[in-house]
């Protein structure tokens, strides 16, 4: 508390210097610094409101002597009253000097000197008195008219603004870009203005012909804020215009997403889908441009946190989110697959696009099979260093990681010998970095243990450790090694899929979960495996009964 206290001393000292300079000059540089740092006064009045709330009107001018004069500046500069809840904080704060039962004369004096300032807050859009004089003879108050007067004022040079975008090389009748300049850096304190909201938008939406970007930077950062804060809401068009022309917006839009993925609950799909289609980003990533830029921060992220599961999920389900935004907007795509995925064979990304619900299930073991050629042909035939290498193939293939869980299911549901295709694309997905040899003894070790399930699944009696050893989980086998992931992953499947592999689901997952690592995975397993169900209508009411109970539970003891 004392610290709180001493840092709020200091940021006293500043803003008082601040507000000092802002009243005595009006000049372009003083309005500039103003309104970038509205956002940091805002917060520094919040912080003081907090304070002034628990001292009677004795105790603050004794903290804070010069409490009146700070108060003053502010409320007599419009940049601040305009901003966001400024105003409203600010009339907090004079609340707090308030005497409800004034002593003295000096009490009495200071009440109504805060009444005074109140009565100005509340009538802050003054106009000239013949302007007054002419509203009221036609009839009209200040409260009627003023609103009116502002909305119109938008409404106009919105409309100027459209026809100076229409306008193209017309010079003679284009808006100037000191102009256009002018508006944006006017608009900064007012964009979470309801009425301010036409103008935002034909401000991010008119394209200048000039070489660099015209608009000011604090007038996109204070946009795209006041969207991630759900404070404005604009067309995504407007929206697509600001993350176009301000890369840094689209980043920080990102992160913000990331924040929240990491905020929620673990293994959710259902909540992380909500996030992802609330943050708008699926919607404008229909821009290849916009695309790109998000994918490879999801690119950094999976680097980053060495291909972790979560962060796969993640992106596929932005996949989902943005391959429906893309059919809504239009059935034909407008732009070329590779445009989205420049540094991948065209002919791959268009089968890995294919829902799979839209493919009939007789094809599905064809289909699955003519993907694995196409990802073994794109990494056998690259170089290990070359942009289009095996990672880049693999980062393609995650993206639409459905396929590979149909891979799992059609392996378990066979009677027949394995397809060499269906194990490779297996040991792809789970080990992308593993060289020829590497991946040859990972299809051998799965398909080893793809054929003891296969015969326990006509045994009779099936006990879970015995499934287990068949399974080769009870080794001393490093648990996160590729191959042991894998082979884990096709004996959940098969649990839940086997005729018998439901009695003995919960004991199974008992022997198995022996770390806190492997519970996650299998939770993440049963999250997606649910999640996929649901959206593919493939789910058997048993199968899908069991599963729900294995998740509720295995999150109960985490």
């Amino acid at each position: 508390m004392a610290q709180d206290s001493v840092d709020l001393s200091c940021d006293y000292q500043f803003w008082m210097q601040k507000l000092s300079v802002w009243d005595q000059a009006s000049t372009l540089e003083t309005q500039q610094d103003t309104c970038v740092h509205l956002a940091r006064f805002q917060e520094f009045l919040r912080k003081m409101y907090e304070a002034l709330k628990e001292m009677d009107s004795n105790t603050i001018f004794e903290r804070f002597p010069t409490i009146d004069q700070l108060l003053a500046k502010a409320c007599w500069n419009p940049f601040i009253l305009a901003y966001d809840e400024s105003q409203k904080i600010l009339i907090w704060c004079l609340c707090c000097l308030i005497n409800k039962e004034p002593q003295n004369s000096r009490q009495s004096k200071l009440n109504s000197w805060v009444q005074g300032v109140l009565s100005h807050i509340l009538s802050a859009l003054r106009f000239d008195k013949e302007v007054a004089l002419f509203t009221q003879g036609l009839g009209y108050a200040p409260i009627d008219y003023y609103p009116g007067l502002l909305k119109n004022m938008v409404l106009s040079l919105a409309s100027e603004l459209r026809e100076n975008h229409l306008n193209g090389f017309n010079t003679q009748r284009r808006m100037t870009p000191e102009r256009l300049a002018s508006l944006s850096r006017v608009c900064v304190p007012l964009i979470t203005l309801p009425d301010v909201d036409p103008l935002v938008e034909a401000l991010l939406v008119c394209h200048g012909h000039e070489p660099q970007e015209i608009l000011q930077p604090e007038f996109f950062e204070a946009v795209n804020e006041a969207i991630l804060l759900k404070k404005i809401s604009l067309p995504m068009s407007a929206v697509v215009c600001l993350w176009l022309r301000h890369l840094p917006s689209l980043e920080k839009a990102m992160l913000h997403l990331f924040e929240k993925l990491i905020s929620s609950e673990r293994n959710c799909l259902r909540r992380i889908e909500c996030f992802i289609k609330d943050s708008s980003l699926p919607q404008a990533a229909c821009h290849p441009a916009i695309f790109r830029v998000v994918d490879e921060m999801f690119r950094c992220a999976l680097l980053e946190t060495d291909g972790a599961p979560e962060i796969i999920a993640t992106i596929q389900v932005f996949t989902q989110c943005f391959l429906e935004a893309l059919e809504k907007e239009n059935k034909q795509l407008r732009f070329a697959l590779k445009t989205y995925f420049p540094y991948t064979s065209p002919s791959l990304a268009m089968v890995l696009l294919q829902d799979p619900q839209d493919v009939p299930r007789g094809r599905w073991l064809q289909t699955l099979k003519h993907i694995s050629e196409l990802l073994r042909e794109a990494v056998e035939d690259q170089t290990h260093g070359s942009r289009g290498g095996p990672l880049e193939s693999w980062f393609l293939f995650i993206h639409f990681g459905g396929w590979a869980e149909m891979v799992a299911e059609q392996l378990l549901r066979s009677a027949a010998e394995p397809p060499a295709a269906l194990l490779w694309l297996l040991a792809f997905y789970y080990s992308p970095r593993d060289g020829r040899q590497q991946r040859a003894q990972t299809t051998v070790q799965v398909k080893a243990a793809l054929g003891h399930l296969l015969a326990m699944s006509r045994s009779s009696s099936l006990s879970a450790r015995d499934l287990q050893t068949a399974a080769g989980q009870d080794t001393d086998t490093d648990p996160r090694a590729p191959a042991q992931q894998l082979i884990r992953r096709l004996l959940l499947h098969f649990v839940l899929w086997a005729p018998g592999g439901h009695t003995i689901a919960r004991d199974v997952i008992t022997l198995l979960a022996h770390t806190a690592e492997i519970t996650h995975e299998i939770i993440g397993f049963l999250d997606q495996t649910l999640y996929r169900w649901d959206r593919l209508g493939i789910e058997s009411p048993r199968s899908g009964k069991l599963a729900r109970e294995l998740l509720k539970e295995l999150r109960t003891q985490v």
